[in-house]
């Protein structure tokens, strides 16, 4: 059992930064590959970054390629996202995923989920 804890989320402008926490209880944290997702207002949930269980490899959707990075510290059991450049249409609620194994840009493949953090970037 892995209980994922979002943080970091709030209001900013377009052009802003803000990096999002996810704290992962227990003590297997290095076993799991882990993702973001986000889901905008009226919207369903969509992939956006991915890294491996050593953090050796990353994958990042177009939309956000060049503008966020997905890392992981596996001693301290966290993995973040550094959003950078923030447009309006990032606007959403971001998620961070777990699954055991390599990672995966299919939602359905994850296994535990956070409750998600708002992040709201106004025009």
């Amino acid at each position: 059992q892995v209980q994922l804890v979002e943080s970091g989320g709030g209001l900013v402008q377009a052009g802003d930064s803000l990096r999002l926490s996810c704290a992962a209880s227990g003590r297997t944290f290095s076993r799991y590959a882990m993702a973001w997702f986000r889901q905008a207002p009226g919207k369903e949930r969509e992939f956006v970054a991915a890294i491996g269980r050593s953090g050796g490899t990353t994958y990042a959707v177009d939309s956000v390629k060049g503008r966020f990075t997905i890392s992981r510290d596996n001693a301290k059991n966290t993995v973040y996202l550094q959003m950078t450049r923030l447009r309006p249409e990032d606007t959403a609620v971001y998620y961070c995923a777990a699954r055991a194994g390599p990672y995966s840009v299919i939602e359905a493949l994850y296994d535990y989920w956070g409750q998600g953090t708002q992040v709201t970037v106004s025009s």
